[in-house]
């Protein structure tokens, strides 16, 4: 059974992913974090360091970003692969330009702001699903300003991965939540449309994490995807 890579958004870590590696069960899982580095490249590089030598390969959001690189380094090792509320075009300067005055108020000592203020409201369906937005912040608060700063450094420089996807034929997965307001649906659309042999899923009453928010529909496109 090939195992399964996984890499989690920005300022998250594996309980992002909630009771899907369980769900997946026997199934080796890998839990990867993009931390290495200042670069989207250099995150990449360190994951495959340290992955299987070939592997399903799953990320959301970042970790959606940082995977397209992982495809564009090491294509023979990617058997097949799940891109979730991500995109796969380059940062717009409009959102680069936020980047700084963010970086700082962390480094300031207020993360705790800038997660609440700018970041958090705009992830969930539901604003009041206090369960989940409590876990982002307590796994913002773990990582820490300093990896805030540097996954802010490497959203901020990333390449356009289009290209990569369109050189792509394994099984593919493109899902998102209906109401994911950072990764709109166009670009996944968009990464449907380059790899015209994957399944696009679109999970209802979702927003940015359909892992913590729709767990159940997830998990069932996860495993379609798997067994395809």
């Amino acid at each position: 059974m090939t195992p399964l890579v996984l890499i989690p958004g920005m300022m998250c870590d594996a309980r992002m992913w909630g009771g899907i590696p369980a769900a997946l069960a026997p199934r080796a899982i890998h839990h990867a974090m993009p931390v290495a580095g200042e670069t989207i490249a250099d995150m990449a590089a360190a994951i495959l360091r340290d992955a299987p030598e070939r592997f399903a390969l799953a990320g959301l959001s970042m970790g959606g970003i940082v995977a397209m690189e992982m495809l564009e380094q090491a294509p023979e090792r990617i058997e097949r692969l799940a891109l979730m509320d991500t995109n796969p075009l380059a940062e717009p300067p409009e959102v680069a330009a936020r980047r700084g005055p963010q970086i700082a108020r962390a480094l300031g000592g207020d993360l705790d702001g800038v997660m609440r203020d700018e970041m958090k409201p705009n992830y969930l369906a539901d604003p009041e699903d206090t369960d989940t937005l409590d876990l982002c912040m307590a796994m913002a608060r773990d990582l820490g300003p300093e990896i805030f700063r540097r996954q802010s450094l490497a959203l901020k420089t990333r390449a356009d991965r289009t290209e990569t996807l369109k050189r792509f034929t394994g099984p593919a997965l493109v899902l998102m939540g209906e109401h994911d307001r950072p990764c709109p649906r166009d670009r996944h659309e968009l990464m449907h449309a380059l790899m015209p042999q994957s399944r696009l899923v679109i999970i209802p009453e979702a927003g940015h994490l359909p892992p913590l928010e729709q767990p159940e529909p997830t998990i069932a496109a996860l495993k379609e995807w798997l067994e395809t």
